[in-house]
């Protein structure tokens, strides 16, 4: 659309534009955080008090977990181009979420924080 002004304006605004659609993207992607006190994954946060069993879940068993063996009750904080996702089992009675499902890189990293005694 900017040819008509000019193509080094056009290349400027498609680069500047990028830039910021990056840093969007950047800014707005979920983290996971584990403490000894709390569970953060994405904008849920829970005690690791009510952290039942954490599993980990690769290629067609993780497709199988966001899909049909999904509960339409859990949390869910995954991304489609993340393969890897981690099951989160919630055991607060007064939480109705049976567990969240969370897209991880590093999933046996996660389990392994999460069966991790506090300290």
């Amino acid at each position: 659309m900017f040819g008509p002004i000019s193509v080094a304006t056009g290349i400027i605004a498609a680069i500047a534009l990028l830039a910021i659609m990056t840093v969007m993207l950047v800014l707005s992607t979920p983290t996971i955080t584990v403490t000894a006190d709390t569970v953060r994954v994405g904008r849920a946060s829970i005690d690791r008090r009510f952290v039942g069993t954490v599993e980990a879940f690769r290629k067609g068993e993780a497709t199988a977990e966001r899909g049909p063996r999904l509960n339409g009750l859990a949390y869910m904080c995954f991304r489609g181009w993340i393969d890897p996702v981690v099951k989160i089992e919630i055991t607060d009675p007064a939480d109705r979420t049976p567990y969240w499902l969370a897209s991880s890189r590093r999933p046996e990293e996660l389990v392994s924080a999460l069966t991790a005694r506090p300290s």
